[in-house]
């Protein structure tokens, strides 16, 4: 079942780098109507740590009119990390890259302590009941 009915069925996520073992967000909200994606995080003064936005589809994202630095992950289609841009800051833009298909957006400083790099994998796994479970929602 795609990520995207699984977000419309009210289903938490939380994202790991398979290639590291560790838990880049333990709430990650998603991103996937143009109203969600438009907004993305604009209304938030700081994204908490262990929190993160997925979006999709999306090859690029922008910071104009935020409040604060965040990391960004871009994601091929099966999950593979195709860009990596670390605490960016507001007013900026990070141009799509290829393959690209969505973006997870977390807390400044993340990408550091999680040691994810170019080529990982990361899955998103549905929360139930404070317990992980890993569904096949790559990017």
């Amino acid at each position: 079942m795609s990520a995207l009915i699984w977000a419309r069925k009210g289903m938490s996520f939380s994202a790991r780098n398979t290639n590291t073992g560790r838990l880049l967000a333990e709430r990650v909200g998603i991103a996937a109507t143009r109203a969600t994606r438009a907004i993305g995080l604009l209304l938030h003064k700081e994204l908490p740590k262990g929190e993160g936005l997925w979006i999709m589809p999306s090859r690029g994202v922008h910071t104009w009119g935020m409040r604060f630095a965040i990391d960004v992950i871009a994601l091929d289609e099966s999950g593979r990390v195709v860009d990596l841009a670390e605490n960016l800051k507001p007013w900026r833009m990070r141009l799509p890259r290829p393959g690209c298909v969505g973006v997870l957006e977390l807390p400044a400083g993340s990408i550091a302590l999680s040691g994810t790099l170019l080529g990982d994998a990361i899955v998103f796994e549905i929360v139930r009941n404070n317990s992980h479970v890993t569904d096949d929602c790559a990017a």
